[in-house]
Order: C-alpha cells, then structure tokens, then sequence
C-alpha cells in the first residue's frame, strides 16, 4: 500500500483511470484540476488497485478524491508533497481531511464545510420564478467578471484582480447562462466542461438587490438542463453547509447528497 506521484497528467490518467472514471462524481475536484496540478498522485492497496487519488494545484494544497483514511493517514507522513514545511490547506470528503490533519500532528482549523450534490430528477423552481435563461453572450463580459468577483467574495475568499479570461471561456463555449428579468440580467450560473461523464454547476450568482425572487433557481435549473444535453450523465455542485438556503434550494430542484467535504488550514508550525 503507497503513494505514487507523477507530474505527468497523461501518466496519472493511465494509472487512475478507471478509478476516475468509475467515481468521477466523488472525484469531481481532482478532475477538475488534473490538467493545471503541479503534482498529482495515486494509492495503491494491497492488490494493486488504485483507490485513492489527488491533485496539488498549488504548492501545500492539495486535494483530495476518493482518499480513504487510511490513506491519508498514510500521505501525512509522505515526503513527497510539494509545499514548504508541509501541506499548509487541505479540501476533500471531510474523513480523509480529518485523519490527515489528525496524522500530522500539527494544529488544523476547519475553514469551510461543504455538501457535494448530484442531480436526480429534475424539479422545475415553484413558484417559477419571473423571466427566462439565455446563453451569455461575448456582450455580457463585463457584468459576468464583475458577478465572478462578487461571487468569490461571497464564499468568503479574497477576489482576483481581474475574471475576464476565466470568464470569457466559459462564454465562448456556450456554458455560461443568464436569467433575464424584463430583458435585465438579474442571476448567472455555469456549467463545467463534462469530463468523465460529469459536468459541474458554478458561479451561481445573484446580486444582492435581486434575491429572494428564485432567479438563482432559475439559473440553475437551465445550466442543468445544458450540462445533461451537453453530455453529462451526472451533473454536481457544491453548497457551502453554512448556507442553509442554498442547501435547501437544491434539494427542492432534485439535487441529492452524496459526500460532506471540508477544507482545513493549518495553524501552527
């Protein structure tokens, strides 16, 4: 039983693959950052199978997919994480991220809580809310940037300088959506590109002054709708556990839970 690590995507897919593909709900934020990591390993149990994955997209930081305890137990005392002292955040189904912070033994606060959600059927918003989705257009750059800030400061993390690019991807493939009221963009949501069979939805935003009207239900349920004709059996997204709103949001448009994750920053040397 041991960690591998390569900084080869193309070496970690063919190591992992099945189980990527297998799992790819659970691992749905490795996938997502396979391409851009700087490192990226694979356990092996007894037999040989891989059954545990990860990502370190930046140095100290790495993330965890379907890690059992036992192998995170294991990576804690790994010398070969990049990271000056040691891995300083964690994020991944909070009883891997648990039994690592607890392995090190050094002190770790939980920063945020997370739910992952996959979508069952379908439940239309109801009431349903006022207005109609459309695809973003290179037009609504701008104003989607400038949600894109708003959204990362919402979630209680320190905004970019500058969310154009990001942004414009999203848009130049068609996976970013508006919910217009009277012809006034009022809530955005996106999907991810699908990789293994599942596409996640992001950047759901709605400012401030227009809440409370279910245009993020809206928003949500037609980047859903796009994510499936796009070609993704399982479409996820997260909610932060602190935000009983959201949670209870998705479950009524036919999300249902399938892992609690958490991310954890060290505090002590």
């Amino acid at each position: 039983m041991t960690w591998h690590f390569t900084e080869d995507p193309a070496v970690f897919r063919a190591a992992a693959g099945a189980l990527l593909s297998a799992g790819s709900a659970r691992n749905t934020g490795v996938l997502a950052l396979v391409d851009a990591a700087g490192r990226l390993g694979w356990w092996t149990g007894p037999d040989g199978r891989v059954t545990g994955v990860l990502v370190v997209a930046a140095p100290g930081e790495p993330t965890f997919g379907t890690v059992t305890p036992e192998a995170a137990r294991a990576l804690a005392s790994s010398p070969d994480l990049p990271g000056n002292g040691g891995p300083t955040v964690v994020r991944g189904e909070t009883a891997a991220v648990e039994a690592f912070a607890e392995a090190t033994g050094r002190p770790w606060t939980p920063t945020v809580r997370m739910r992952l959600f996959r979508l069952g059927t379908p439940a239309p918003p109801d009431p349903a809310p006022a207005g109609r989705a459309r695809v973003a257009t290179a037009a609504d750059v701008p104003l989607a940037a400038a949600w894109a800030r708003e959204f990362v400061r919402d979630i209680g993390e320190e905004p970019g300088d500058d969310y154009t690019g990001p942004v414009t991807e999203r848009i130049s493939d068609g996976r970013l959506f508006l919910w217009e009221d009277g012809g006034r963009p009022v809530s955005m949501a996106c999907f991810s590109p699908v990789t293994e069979g599942q596409s996640r939805v992001h950047l759901v935003y709605t400012p401030p002054a227009a809440r409370g009207r279910g245009y993020a239900a809206g928003a949500t349920t037609a980047v859903g709708r796009a994510a499936r004709d796009a070609g993704a059996a399982q479409v996820l997204l997260f909610a932060d556990l602190a935000n009983p709103t959201s949670n209870a949001l998705y479950l009524r448009l036919g999300y249902r839970p399938v892992a609690e994750h958490l991310t954890a920053e060290v505090t002590g040397r």
